[in-house]
């Protein structure tokens, strides 16, 4: 008797198993979803250049259909207060983004797509996958309690990173394997459809996890938003980031099809070279986390911006692919930096309640930036030819274009921030911004305080 009362004494009450499978079912949903992330999105460039559609359409496939993503975030509160749950906005957006895959799984078997259809199958997948973030900013906010927000986001991003990485990685493997026995639109067939498998797990993991809607779901003022975007220093911050997106993106798109088409990288080097960048944006993120204290965000963020200033221009020494590792290696260290000091110069002058609208808004304007860059290059693409030399003139004024943004923070009267935690969802691996993360807004503190950082 005694023995089996010590069983039961020991066994956690009912709210502490429902929030451990909460948590967990948490981490599977964010593993899968990055499995997803790196298993298909990261491929869909090299996929275009694969079924014949050209380098200038598989430049825009990887940042035109992110407009979708940013106007359809506008509609999310919306919808959510129309369905009276963040949970089932959330589902049916991940859905939508899983079967968004079928075209392409059709495409590579059949071997043919249209421009506007991969660029229109891109859209629903960026659409419905941005869609989901600010309804599940909040829904996180509400399911993990603010004592465990930090610890418990940093480990599922790392398992995030892990999952995209090894996918990414044994996607890159399984591609070259098939270019080796003329079988790559096969293979690309597998992949896409295990990306939609790997995103209809994260779909189930999200039913798993509870939902308790302690108030009533009123949709967030973008007016309210909009005059905190035109704050002094954070209207400079703000534009000099999407001055800087829109310079990035005037060549970031069509790194791929210079790889490929180019240079003729073969798939394994292609993604050694994202992969690069990637693991560096990893592994520097906490080192500059530790060291943010000692001098100061916004210095932070004026060296980052020195130093994603010519990570492209880089590529005009030489296409060697050792030489080229080594500069992937350098933007995916400088990238880490931008990051840190933009979240956190950027979030800490917004008020707790404002930062889902005022996220909504920035990426609205972040992927306008996007779209605006990528169609600025490829008009001179097009203008120029498809040659290396036309490449590399991109490359050279993406660089210029970086460098002279750093003007717009000139008088800015930027927020003094020492350190904050840090977790984000990587939504896409890019060769010219190792990656696109997105701020996990429950794992901010409410304000400033000064603790030691915890960056992941």
């Amino acid at each position: 008797m005694l023995s089996l009362l010590d069983s039961t004494t020991r066994q956690p009450p009912p709210v502490t198993r429902a929030l451990r499978a909460n948590l967990q079912s948490g981490h599977a949903e964010g593993a899968a979803f990055g499995a997803m992330v790196g298993m298909g999105e990261s491929y869909i460039p090299v996929f275009v250049l694969a079924v014949g559609l050209g380098e200038l359409t598989a430049g825009l496939v990887s940042s035109v259909p992110l407009l979708a993503g940013g106007m359809l975030q506008l509609v999310s509160p919306f919808a959510v207060g129309r369905l009276g749950s963040y949970k089932r906005w959330v589902q049916i957006c991940a859905a939508i983004q899983a079967l968004s895959f079928v075209p392409f799984v059709y495409a590579a078997l059949t071997q043919h797509i249209s421009s506007v259809g991969v660029l229109l199958a891109a859209s629903v997948y960026w659409g419905a996958g941005l869609a989901t973030g600010p309804a599940w900013n909040t829904w996180m906010e509400q399911l993990v309690p603010r004592s465990l927000r930090a610890g418990y986001f940093a480990q599922r991003t790392r398992y995030s990173q892990m999952a995209i990485l090894l996918a990414f990685a044994g996607a890159g493997f399984a591609l070259d394997w098939g270019a080796s026995h003329d079988r790559v639109l096969p293979v690309f067939a597998i992949l896409f459809a295990g990306a939609g498998i790997l995103r209809s797990i994260s779909f189930l993991m999200l039913t798993r996890q509870n939902e308790t809607l302690a108030e009533t779901i009123v949709p967030y003022s973008f007016a309210n938003a909009f005059s905190e975007l035109r704050g002094a220093g954070t209207g400079r911050l703000l534009t000099y980031l999407v001055v800087v997106q829109a310079c990035v993106q005037f060549a970031g798109p069509f790194f791929a099809p210079y790889m490929i088409e180019q240079l003729h990288f073969s798939y394994v080097q292609f993604m050694y070279l994202i992969s690069a960048s990637f693991i560096l944006k990893v592994v520097m993120l906490p080192f500059y986390g530790r060291h943010v204290r000692r001098i100061g965000a916004e210095r932070l963020l004026i060296w980052a911006g020195l130093g994603i200033a010519p990570v492209s221009a880089l590529w005009l020494v030489s296409g060697h692919f050792g030489w080229l590792l080594v500069v992937q290696f350098a933007s995916g260290a400088a990238w880490a930096a931008y990051e840190l000091a933009f979240f956190l110069l950027f979030f800490e002058a917004i008020p707790k309640a404002k930062r889902t609208a005022v996220l909504t808004l920035y990426n609205l304007f972040n992927t306008a930036a996007w779209v605006a860059g990528a169609l600025a290059g490829g008009l001179v693409l097009r203008t120029l030819g498809l040659t290396a030399n036309s490449y590399l003139v991109l490359f050279a004024l993406s660089s210029v274009g970086r460098l002279a943004s750093l003007m717009i923070l000139r008088r800015a009267r930027l927020a003094t921030v020492e350190s904050a935690p840090i977790a984000v969802r990587t939504v896409g691996l890019r060769p010219s911004a190792a990656s696109i993360d997105a701020v996990i807004l429950p794992a901010l503190p409410d304000q400033a305080p000064e603790v030691e950082a915890a960056i992941s």
